[in-house]
C-alpha cells in the first residue's frame, strides 16, 4: 500500500497582480517504506508539495490520500488529528518553542493528544538515545547547537510514531557534519520501516533516497535513482 497519494494537484497563489502556480497537476505516490527526495529550483513548489502532502496545507484541486484515507472534505479538526497520528515534520529552522525545554518539546505532540507525562517519558527514552540527545534533555533550545536542535526535532516528529516522516530541507541551517548526522538519522528510521519524504537543494543529502524526483514550475518533470553525480547534472539542467 503506498503511504501518500497526491493526485492532479494544483496550488495557486496571488501575491498583488501576480498569480504563483506552486502546483500545476502534480501526481505523485510515496510507497509505504520508501525514502523519496523532492528536488528543484527555489521556488519550483516542492515545499508547498510536502506540506499539501501533509495535510498542512491544502490543494485548490486534487486529492491526496495518506494511509489509505482520503483527506478531501476532512474538517480541521481531524487534519489536526491525521498530523498528529499519521506524519511526523521536520523543518529547517528546527520551530522549537524557546521557553521549553528539549523534554517539553519534544513531548508537546503527544501531551496534545491527552498522552500523560510518564507515558511520553516512556516513549522518549529510546527515541533519545537512538538520536544521542538523552544528556541535553533538560536544557533550552538556546544551548544546543544547531544539529543538536535538528535531532530534537527530530524526535519531536517521532513521539507518536507516524508512518510518514516529512523533511523540508532539513540540512539546510546545518554545517556539513551535522547535515551528515541528521542525514545518518534519517537513513536509519526509513531502514526501521518509516516512510520519509525529504525536499532538498542538495545532491548529497538526496543521493540517500530510493528515488528523487524533479520539480520546476509546479510540475514534477523526471525523476531518477539516487546517485549524487546524475542528480548534480540533473539539477544544474533544471537550474539553466
Amino acid at each position: 500500500m503506498d503511504a501518500v497519494v497526491g493526485r492532479a494537484l494544483r496550488k495557486t497563489y496571488t501575491t498583488g497582480e501576480t498569480i504563483v502556480r506552486a502546483l500545476d497537476g502534480v501526481d505523485v505516490s510515496v510507497a509505504a517504506g520508501e525514502f523519496l527526495a523532492v528536488m528543484g529550483p527555489s521556488g519550483s513548489g516542492k515545499s508547498t508539495l510536502l506540506h499539501v502532502l501533509g495535510a498542512l496545507d491544502s490543494a485548490d484541486e486534487g486529492e491526496v490520500v495518506l494511509g489509505g484515507r482520503s483527506l478531501t472534505g476532512l474538517s480541521r479538526k481531524e487534519l489536526a488529528l491525521i498530523r498528529r497520528h499519521q506524519v511526523g515534520f521536520v523543518f529547517q529552522f528546527f520551530n522549537l518553542v524557546p521557553v521549553l525545554t528539549v523534554e517539553e518539546n519534544v513531548m508537546l505532540p503527544a501531551r496534545l493528544d491527552g498522552t500523560s507525562a510518564s507515558e511520553c517519558r516512556t516513549r522518549l527514552e529510546p527515541i533519545f538515545e537512538m538520536l544521542g540527545i538523552t544528556e541535553q534533555r533538560d536544557k533550552l533550545p538556546a544551548e544546543l547547537s544547531g544539529g543538536e536542535q535538528q535531532r530534537a526535532a527530530i524526535a519531536r516528529a517521532l513521539v507518536n510514531d507516524p508512518a510518514v516522516l516529512l523533511a523540508d530541507e532539513p540540512t539546510g541551517n546545518l554545517d556539513r557534519s551535522s547535515g551528515d548526522v541528521v542525514m545518518s538519522l534519517l537513513r536509519r528510521l526509513h531502514e526501521a520501516g518509516k516512510s520519509v519524504v525529504v525536499v532538498t537543494h542538495d545532491p548529497g543529502v538526496a543521493s540517500s533516497a530510493q528515488r528523487v524526483v524533479f520539480v520546476r514550475d509546479g510540475k514534477i518533470v523526471d525523476e531518477a535513482t539516487g546517485d549524487k553525480r546524475a542528480l548534480l547534472e540533473r539539477l544544474v539542467e533544471l537550474e539553466a
